[in-house]
């Protein structure tokens, strides 16, 4: 049996995560701002990754 809180590690976080990527992506492309780019692409891909690893560790 999963644990209660799975739902949250598995889809509310990555949403907000990628969501927030995507922002960044955005607004760093648009004012040309690398940093902000590179954070956005980098937070994105932590989205994808951390239903994987989170629930590989909790179940």
């Amino acid at each position: 049996m999963a644990i209660v809180g799975t739902t949250i590690f598995s889809h509310i976080l990555p949403v907000i995560f990628g969501f927030f990527a995507f922002i960044l992506i955005i607004s760093g492309s648009l004012e040309e701002n690398k940093p902000k780019l590179v954070f956005g692409v980098v937070l994105f891909i932590i989205a994808c990754a951390f239903p994987y690893v989170v629930l590989n560790a909790l179940i």
